[in-house]
């Protein structure tokens, strides 16, 4: 299928669909013409790019996971794989608790603000 059916098909982008292909997430054939030719299995692979990307995953770690996909959001077990999706995880963790303590400050500091205006 061209790039314009499968955008259709996926509600994903063309242009976004080319940097898929262009971080090696996505593979496609050429035309003699330099048209994209997809093949059946890529609304699938949109699918699971995109649940990755919902799951917080950088495109440099979907490149490794890819291969191991079973499904839209499931992996089989390869080797590497749980160690890419911990150290995401504590990354994750690490942003969460740096987001609480800036919104605890902000929260004091209006607080602060507040009680200090005059009424």
């Amino acid at each position: 299928m061209l790039i314009g059916e499968l955008s259709r098909r996926t509600g994903v982008s063309e242009r976004l669909i080319r940097y898929y292909e262009g971080q090696g997430l996505l593979e496609s054939r050429r035309h003699a013409n330099g048209y994209r030719d997809y093949d059946d299995g890529a609304e699938l692979a949109v699918a699971r790019i995109r649940a990755f990307l919902a799951a917080g995953l950088p495109t440099r770690v979907i490149a490794r996971l890819l291969p191991c996909a079973d499904g839209v959001g499931a992996l089989r077990p390869c080797p590497g794989t749980l160690d890419l999706l911990r150290e995401r995880l504590d990354e994750l963790d690490r942003r969460a608790a740096e987001i609480g303590e800036a919104r605890e400050l902000l929260s004091r500091t209006i607080a602060r603000t507040e009680a200090a205006e005059p009424s």
